[in-house]
């Protein structure tokens, strides 16, 4: 009866293909469908894939890296029952190294995930690792926090602490006195005064995070590995991601780059705020490229403006990046003036995409 009830069907459906095979209606549906298979054919997406799997990769070897080190560190605490001048006394030139070495890691790390943030964040699927990753804010705002907790060797649960860049870094450099070692100076480089950028970490708190972290990292690569972007994925992630300078530079206003030794922002120590403005903005022009022939099919001419509007974005970021390192010094009120500029080239060029995605027929997402 089942096989007869499949013959059935299959006899039906080809009496219907046939059917409206000869019905007229058949043409236009027929070069609608044409039309719209050429248009996905034109986005090339594969290299967006490849840019994510291979910054995805990266990220789990460079966060292995630091949790192998933390897993050294957290040991020699304990074998010093966490008697953080004892430590710094008869292993102070092993934990140097390893701090050190622990930060020259993060510097790698950092951009790691920067550059493919605009992938990351931008399509929905994928949004909650940049949460915990780099974005997420502690159980204080519950409407931004990550989604994660941490519980300690020692037993300790620490409820939504915080994105894992931000409780890795500032425990390494020192500017968060909750995830220090209590009750000692963190004279680390035994100067005999602790400098700014010198963090002696509670060493049951940072393995804690560093093993989330890697756990974290080795998902996001998995998922990274199994995601296929669609043109709907790569438009969204450009309309969520491209028009986010403002906050970028207030977050760089507020860091110790231009606010010096009152920087209000504990995060951003190592690496400035425009460097991730131009390698977020670095990673969505590849996003882009792979976009352009599609919506140069509809539109040569908006598709040709936004790119170069696009590549003029990262080299402004690209330029005060530079600017910065080279020793140039910015004020607030230039931060101001500079994320406001950054900010219309940026909503302008998420408008064009929004238009283009209109014009292809292409659903954007809901962040």
């Amino acid at each position: 009866m089942k096989l007869r009830a499949n013959l059935a069907v299959v006899f039906a459906l080809a009496l219907a293909a046939a059917f409206a095979a000869g019905c007229g209606s058949s043409d236009s549906d027929s070069s609608d469908e044409a039309s719209t298979t050429a248009k996905a054919g034109a986005a090339d997406l594969a290299p967006v894939k490849t840019y994510l799997t291979d910054h995805s990769a990266d990220l789990v070897e460079q966060v292995g890296l630091l949790q192998e080190n933390a897993d050294q560190y957290y040991e020699l605490a304990e074998s010093v029952d966490f008697d953080y001048e004892r430590l710094l006394a008869e292993h102070g030139g092993e934990v140097a190294e390893i701090l050190a070495d622990s930060k020259d890691v993060f510097v790698v790390a950092n951009p790691a995930y920067e550059q493919m943030e605009g992938i990351v964040a931008g399509v929905p699927r994928l949004a909650q690792y940049d949460v915990d990753v780099d974005a997420g804010s502690d159980a204080s705002t519950p409407e931004d926090a990550v989604s994660f907790s941490l519980k300690t060797p020692d037993g300790t649960t620490l409820k939504q602490p915080g994105n894992l860049f931000f409780l890795t870094e500032t425990a390494l450099y020192g500017t968060n006195p909750d995830l220090l070692a209590k009750g000692v100076e963190g004279d680390v480089d035994g100067s005999g005064k602790v400098e700014f950028g010198e963090g002696l970490p509670d060493a049951n708190i940072y393995k804690a995070t560093l093993d989330e972290f890697d756990r974290q990292a080795k998902s996001l690569n998995e998922d990274a590995e199994e995601f296929e972007p669609t043109p709907s994925d790569a438009l969204t992630s450009i309309v969520i991601m491209t028009p986010t300078m403002s906050e970028y530079f207030e977050a760089w206003k507020n860091s110790r780059f231009i606010a010096g030794e009152g920087a209000e922002e504990l995060g951003f120590v190592a690496t400035s705020r425009l460097s991730d403005i131009a390698d977020i903005l670095g990673g969505i022009l590849v996003t882009y490229t792979g976009m352009e022939e599609m919506i140069a099919s509809e539109n040569p001419q908006q598709a040709k403006q936004t790119k170069q509007e696009l590549e003029s974005l990262v080299a402004f970021a690209a330029d005060l990046r530079d600017r910065e390192v080279d020793g140039e010094k910015f004020t607030a009120k230039q931060a101001d003036a500079l994320g406001a500029q950054a900010q219309s080239q940026a909503e302008a060029i998420a408008g064009q995409v929004r238009q283009a995605a209109k014009q292809l027929e292409i659903e954007l997402q809901e962040s």
